[in-house]
């Protein structure tokens, strides 16, 4: 190997490992950043090669703008605190019915705003329905956000924005991907819901106080949810037509929150100012991270490798989606998905082993924190409001629920 190689491979596993770690509390965007930086400086990536990769992940940018923007705005007009209220309301007492109901609103938010919704909005909600609840522990119910934010996240192509960086410009329409990832996503939400049940059964066996007064929405919360449909339906019906998704959710993310702020006569500046802009900056270094790797060969190896083995196994799959599992949470699955994408977009491989990739990547950072995106904007919403997972329970925790769902889901998609 080169010294420009390994040059170019240590500055994006240092890259990498301070995005995990957060050296000096820095945003998370610093890293990639000051990595490509330094490629580009260096002489070992070319300025019009970074800034193609900067362009190449306009799509994503724009689905991540949309998205952010709907979160916001349902998070300050309360939209969550009622779902997390009405989970609460409906339990009736019931340690183990308020878990289910959480989790099966994790699923929907999951399913059509995309997993870091999830992980970032909804979580302070049930937090605080907890603490108003006087719940003894409320761990399984916070476990409940930061699991199904992943379980859930290939039930639809707007679930997680990793599905849209591993296909790329050859995303199937909703109909093919419904028909593809149906039942593993269903296998993967059920068998994560189980394992997980099961690990926390001895916190669920005590009964909750009352639940209080039952809550409302304000009309504009009422607007702001009915505008949240209305996306969902944009975004599936671009899915359904083969349209890319980013710019149809911008836009509509865009027409929900002049809708609101004209309802309630008031500036966007306010909601545009609580959006986690650091996330655009992030996913843009880390694509030109990935064509720096490419630019080493490596990417022509793996596509190399997964050609020959396509045609000669049937265990290829099932060996993909193990790989990619493990890796993204050794390096966290949005670098991985990155440079999976390129994989899958370059060496074209059978149904089978891209749609086990895809699993890999979403499904597979269940098993730590520093496995997914939206777990670590999980854990940084817990850390604000003084609560602290310890990473080995995390991860013996993980183990439970991970592995079983990773290998149905699997099974089921090879049948």
């Amino acid at each position: 190997m080169s010294a420009p190689t390994l040059v170019t491979w240590g500055l994006i596993a240092a890259a990498i490992a301070a995005l995990l770690v957060r050296p000096f509390r820095w945003p998370e965007f610093v890293w990639p950043l000051a990595a490509a930086l330094a490629l580009c400086l260096g002489g070992l990536l070319p300025v019009y090669e970074a800034l193609h990769a900067v362009w190449r992940g306009a799509d994503v940018y724009f689905f991540l703008t949309g998205m952010m923007i709907a979160s916001e705005l349902a998070r300050q007009e309360g939209v969550f605190d009622y779902l997390a209220k009405w989970a609460a309301w409906h339990a009736d007492g019931s340690a183990r019915r308020l878990f289910l109901l959480v989790y099966g609103v994790g699923t929907l938010i999951t399913m059509f705003m995309s997993n870091d919704a999830t992980a970032v909005v909804l979580t302070p909600a049930v937090l605080a329905v907890t603490r108003v609840a006087k719940v003894k522990n409320p761990l399984p119910y916070l476990y409940a956000c930061a699991f199904v934010a992943n379980a859930a996240s290939f039930v639809l192509p707007i679930s997680n924005p990793a599905n849209l960086v591993i296909f790329q410009q050859h995303m199937p329409s909703l109909g093919a991907w419904l028909l593809r990832f149906g039942l593993p996503s269903l296998a993967s939400i059920f068998a994560t819901f189980a394992a997980l049940r099961y690990a926390e059964r001895a916190a669920l066996r005590d009964p909750l106080p009352a639940a209080g007064e039952r809550s409302s929405l304000s009309d504009t919360g009422k607007w702001t949810a009915a505008g949240l449909l209305f996306m969902a339906a944009v975004m599936l019906g671009a899915s359904a037509c083969g349209l890319s998704l980013g710019w149809p959710t911008l836009a509509a993310g865009a027409v929900l929150l002049a809708a609101v702020c004209l309802r309630k006569r008031v500036s966007p500046v306010d909601c545009l100012k609580q959006v986690s802009w650091g996330v655009i900056p992030l996913v843009a270094g880390l694509f030109v991270l990935v064509q720096a790797a490419e630019g080493t060969g490596a990417v022509t190896v793996v596509v190399g490798w997964l050609q020959q083995a396509s045609q000669g196994s049937a265990g290829t799959a099932w060996a993909a989606g193990m790989a990619t599992a493990l890796a993204s949470n050794l390096a966290n699955n949005l670098p991985v998905g990155l440079l999976a994408g390129s994989v899958v977009a370059a060496a074209h491989p059978p149904h089978a082993v891209s749609g086990a990739v895809l699993i890999g990547v979403d499904l597979g950072p269940n098993l730590s924190v520093t496995g997914s995106l939206a777990t670590l904007l999980w854990l940084g919403a817990l850390r604000r409001e003084d609560v602290h997972v310890d990473a080995w329970r995390f991860l013996k925790l993980g183990a439970v629920v991970m592995l079983p769902a990773l290998i149905l889901s699997l099974a089921v998609l090879a049948i």
